[in-house]
């Protein structure tokens, strides 16, 4: 991506369709509280105004990433993964080993993966590329080494399984995102940052549509377990909305509009699981939230727990697919 970035014709369809969403979910929330809530306090209704708000304030960072280019965007989902791995990590303990390892993964681990991904070390996502076997590496050979050299290794599993796992799902899983704009596809020259406003827009109102539906029409729990909130009916809805959306924005992408709903159908599954995943790990803990930094949602990785999957799964099909 070049600086400033060109606004084409498709790039400002983009924009006035993100705006058109943006501005109906604001209108709709503010008829709700007046015609239903009439101005008074209403969970669900406040909820929802909450949300759109955040939504705002999420676009514009998504936008002005954009508009800085490549090193903008990826600076952006770096920051995010920062701050989904400090919600996920749990507490320093007072053993030093444990305090090592929490800070080389925050310190070192996730600068070095976007640094990778920020000088094209996934470009075409194979051969054993730098960004692709550096998380893995850490995770696995680094941090075991840093608890055995610690002169403190006991229980050394159990202590590395959520560093390990969240190196996986909030710096690896997340990075898949913006390596995005690093893949070189036939005839798509250059326009990667519509693969990864897809997949951002795909994953993202998936949940909105999952949530909407399982609000509206939400009978028999999906995951009681796990998410008492999730139901069947909020999957069928949020899954076919989803796919929906994907088939329409299919002339933004190299792919047709029967491969764009194929794509946007298995994403928003995968994101599904993410966020039924992350929510295992979080119930776990006995915490609704992981943080509570964007109101109305929660923390960063309560708005990033879907794409925690779907990027690395949408990468990898593109780049097999199209890229290859």
């Amino acid at each position: 991506m070049n600086w400033p970035p060109a606004i084409d014709a498709d790039a400002l369809r983009l924009l006035a369709g993100v705006l058109a969403v943006l501005v109906t979910g604001s209108l709709a929330g503010y008829a709700l509280r007046i015609g239903v809530a009439r101005g008074r306090p209403h969970p669900v209704i406040d909820n929802v105004l909450a949300r759109v708000r955040a939504w705002w304030l999420i676009a514009a960072l998504v936008g002005l990433a954009f508009w800085f280019g490549r090193p903008g965007v990826v600076l952006l989902f770096a920051v995010a993964a920062y701050l989904a791995l400090r919600e996920f990590l749990p507490a320093p303990s007072d053993r030093a080993g444990d305090r090592v390892v929490g800070w080389s993964c925050l310190h070192v681990a996730v600068p070095v993966q976007f640094a990778l991904v920020g000088l094209g070390g996934v470009g075409d996502w194979g051969g054993g590329l730098g960004a692709l076997v550096w998380i893995p590496a850490f995770a696995f050979l680094i941090l075991p080494a840093l608890l055995l050299l610690s002169g403190d290794p006991r229980a050394l599993p159990e202590r590395l399984a959520l560093p390990q796992w969240g190196l996986i799902l909030c710096v690896f899983g997340v990075s898949c995102a913006p390596a995005l704009l690093t893949l070189e596809i036939p005839g798509h020259a250059g326009r990667g940052g519509y693969l990864l406003m897809f997949l951002l827009l795909v994953t993202q109102l998936g949940d909105v549509f999952q949530y909407l539906a399982g609000k509206l029409c939400g009978r028999h729990a999906l995951a009681p377990a796990v998410s008492p909130s999730k139901t069947v009916e909020g999957l069928l809805g949020g899954v076919a909305g989803a796919t929906a959306l994907g088939a329409g924005l299919a002339w933004m992408t190299p792919f047709t509009v029967a491969q764009a709903a194929a794509l946007a159908l298995v994403v928003s599954l995968f994101g599904v699981f993410g966020g039924l995943l992350l929510s295992s790990i979080k119930r776990d803990r006995g915490v609704k939230d992981w943080g509570r930094l964007i109101a109305g949602h929660g923390g960063v990785l309560d708005r990033l727990d879907s794409l925690c999957l779907s990027a690395p799964v949408f990468g990898l099909l593109v780049w097999l697919g199209w890229a290859a």
